[in-house]
């Protein structure tokens, strides 16, 4: 393989890690805690697009055990969202691990 064929493979997967990037952007996965109180929703590059709290776990006495769900929902959020996103850059580079990719 020569190099302008290896310059033009490594243009092609750079035009297609930016498509994937935008789509990531456009698609949102949510986790949920105490049974749908807490809901935060991420895009799939990783950031929390929302977060709704039911009116009945809002209890100042309970604050711990909001924060716990809210953290708890969050987690599952960002991890559905990583996991979009490691299966959808598998795809991209086919299989091949490219340090900061994936």
């Amino acid at each position: 393989m020569n190099n302008l064929s290896m310059i033009k493979q490594a243009m092609e997967l750079r035009q297609k890690l930016n498509k994937a990037q935008k789509e990531l952007g456009k698609i949102t996965v949510e986790g949920q805690a105490g049974n749908g109180a807490v809901v935060a929703k991420a895009n799939g590059q990783q950031k929390i697009t929302a977060i709704s709290i039911s009116a009945e776990v809002i209890n100042p006495q309970k604050a711990r055990e909001l924060e716990k769900l809210v953290l708890k929902a969050v987690e599952e959020a960002l991890n559905k969202s990583q996991e979009l996103a490691a299966r959808q850059m598998k795809e991209i580079t086919g299989g091949m691990n490219i340090p900061g990719l994936t």
